[in-house]
């Protein structure tokens, strides 16, 4: 399946690299009260901006072709949006919320991250089986590290020393040394890997297996999988919530998703009534799950997993990726 063809909910397979992003877009610079999302609709080539004080759509935006991935970068704010049906990354400033550049990105830009210091992005190339580094500043590409087959989801330590990316098609995660631009080993996971979770307090990395249904649980010390948890099926994306206590699991095709305590590695929920739900992300006291299916925003409580608003986007919204953010005082 190409990365930028609109699916139909076929049983049994594997969604491939598809993602959703939310970015900004209105006319003026402002002060904004609360952080944005900034989600992707592939459907229609935009970027809903929703304002998460309000829980409404701020504006929509154009951006390059079938927008994938998305990272929002406060630090130099700005949003990077991936957007493989033009082999680009549109980079959006949150201030005018616009379009400042569009930077070329391999043969299917997929998934996306950014280091803790946000000077560097990092592409997943899908097709061109690259990882990509960008300067978030001057937007030159400063990395191009050869990997393996449909690289798709990308987590950058937080040191920024090392950058993991799901090497889907190799059933692998690589880790790839930045200083010396190479891979410095490859990690053994489930079947399929998609979208990967970086869980700092713990030092684990979760790894999202959508042809094997579980979660592969990274000891990032030892780089050895310690633990697989079964969750629904086609896992596509990850957000640690309630202060770091629950860990949620959008599952594509069970049009579910999984609440798991990190603690014990449990599954102690199992939500229902999603969309096709693909990208989620946490903000403050709440959940944000991405219905492509439903067009839509689901807006629930973190502690709880209970529905609390319902926000309409553009057509097949995806979201993969930290899209929650807002520009940082300087």
């Amino acid at each position: 399946m190409h990365p930028t063809r609109p699916r139909q909910r076929l049983p049994g397979r594997a969604a491939l690299p598809a993602l959703t992003l939310l970015v900004a877009a209105a006319t003026a610079a402002t002060v904004h009260a609360a952080p944005f999302a900034y989600i992707t609709n592939q459907g229609d080539h935009s970027l809903s901006v929703v304002d998460l004080a309000t829980q409404q759509v701020r504006t929509t935006i154009p951006v390059a072709k079938s927008p994938a991935g998305v990272v929002a970068v406060g630090r130099v704010g700005k949003v990077f949006v991936t957007a493989p049906g033009d082999n680009a990354v549109s980079v959006v400033d949150m201030a005018s919320e616009r379009v400042i550049a569009t930077l070329p990105a391999g043969a299917g830009a997929v998934g996306i991250d950014a280091a803790a210091d946000g000077a560097r992005v990092y592409v997943a190339d899908w097709y061109g089986g690259h990882l990509l580094g960008f300067d978030t500043t001057s937007h030159r590409e400063v990395l191009r590290v050869p990997i393996g087959q449909a690289p798709a989801g990308v987590a950058v330590a937080p040191d920024g020393k090392t950058v993991f990316v799901a090497e889907r098609d190799d059933d692998t995660v690589a880790v790839v040394d930045v200083a010396s631009a190479r891979v410095a080993k490859r990690i053994a996971v489930g079947h399929h890997p998609f979208a990967l979770l970086i869980d700092a307090p713990r030092q684990r990395l979760y790894a999202l297996n959508v042809l094997s249904d579980d979660v592969s649980v990274i000891d990032l010390a030892s780089a050895r999988v310690v633990a697989t948890v079964k969750v629904g099926k086609a896992p596509y994306g990850a957000a640690l919530a309630d202060h770091g206590r629950r860990l949620y699991i959008t599952n594509q095709h069970a049009d579910s998703v999984s609440v798991i305590d990190p603690a014990t590695l449990a599954v102690v929920q199992t939500l229902g009534g999603f969309g096709y739900p693909e990208g989620v992300a946490a903000a403050g006291e709440r959940v944000l799950v991405v219905n492509w299916m439903d067009d839509s925003l689901a807006v629930l409580d973190a502690a709880s997993g209970r529905l609390l608003h319902t926000i309409a986007t553009g057509r097949n919204p995806r979201g993969f990726g930290a899209f929650i953010g807002e520009p940082v005082p300087k």
